[in-house]
């Protein structure tokens, strides 16, 4: 691969050599440096002139102090005369903030998409929005893959013969569905609503799974109220065993802990979109390795080619 620069920030540099590695080229060095009024400030030390610059860089705590990061970066590329910037972003965290459900909220998707655009971002390469809607708030395009076929492969190579996947809530019904037919069983889906950022009510739940071996399938657990509130309404059909599944692990607050306590759940599977944390790190955790899959949009986006087939694929 010629002509191509990838560089890494704070966020996740373990996923950015990860992608290097299996596209055999080098990850290019980057300084961040903090000044005394607590501004930042970006070097790129690699040549970027008419170079196709690839940053990757999720959104994850500091959420904040990431974002600036990544925006300086994409400035610092720009003013190096890049040919072309992708912003490798696994995670967006704002990717929650997508509607006006207040009066005189914000949407913040809609803005920190307009951020990087400004900022020098070409292109997006991303996955597993919390809402399919924030793929349109970019004003660039936008290769939104997703890790189904990662989760399924894991799950199925273990008897699958009395599941069934569980979607927490009505709005991950379709990626769970997707999901269900990729391990061929049936899905069943959580009536979910959310009174505050840590509060959540599931009045029921749609599907047989009494008796059942549940795959719970979500797109992203941080506090991890959701899922405990699923289990609890889980208990109460008589499940035979949990297992929990999602993208994004964030894992805030104690979640893994919480949620691995519960007799019921007998394992906890995510991917590294996220850096999962060492003191997280759980006797039922399983993480899978999105770097392969991510690696494989990155070459046909440099070479020009077609990523459509990855979204079928992955």
């Amino acid at each position: 691969m010629r002509d191509i620069t990838i560089f890494s920030g704070s966020a996740h540099p373990e996923l950015a050599a990860a992608i290097c590695h299996h596209l055999d080229v080098p990850l290019a060095p980057s300084r961040t440096t903090r000044f005394a009024n607590d501004c930042l400030e970006v070097q790129l030390q690699a040549n970027c002139r008419e170079r196709d610059v690839f940053v990757v860089q999720p959104l994850v705590p500091p959420v904040q102090e990431n974002l600036v990061e990544l925006l300086l970066m994409l400035d610092a590329a720009r003013g190096a005369s890049a040919a072309r910037i992708t912003v490798v972003m696994p995670h967006f965290a704002y990717a929650r903030s997508d509607k006006k459900d207040a009066p005189r909220i914000s949407i913040g998707a809609r803005l920190m998409a307009d951020l990087m655009q400004t900022a020098g971002a070409d292109r997006v390469l991303t996955m597993t929005l919390h809402s399919p809607q924030v793929h349109g708030f970019f004003g660039v395009p936008v290769d939104h893959l997703h890790a189904l076929h990662e989760l399924a492969a894991h799950f199925q190579a273990s008897d699958l013969s009395n599941s069934v996947v569980v979607s927490p809530d009505l709005g991950n019904a379709k990626e769970a569905s997707r999901f269900a037919r990729l391990l061929g069983r049936p899905v069943a889906a959580a009536a979910k609503e959310r009174l505050a950022d840590d509060k959540v009510v599931i009045s029921s739940i749609i599907g047989d799974v009494r008796g059942r071996d549940v795959v719970v399938l979500d797109d992203e657990i941080a506090r991890g109220s959701t899922i405990l509130e699923l289990l609890d309404r889980l208990a109460e059909h008589d499940v035979a065993s949990v297992r929990v599944a999602c993208t994004h692990g964030l894992f805030t607050a104690g979640a893994l802990a919480r949620i691995g306590e519960r007799d019921a759940v007998t394992e906890i599977v995510c991917t590294n979109t996220v850096p999962v944390p060492e003191a997280a790190s759980a006797a039922k955790l399983t993480v899978l390795s999105v770097a392969p899959a991510l690696a494989e949009a990155v070459r046909p986006i440099h070479n020009g080619e077609s990523v459509s087939v990855l979204f079928d694929a992955h």
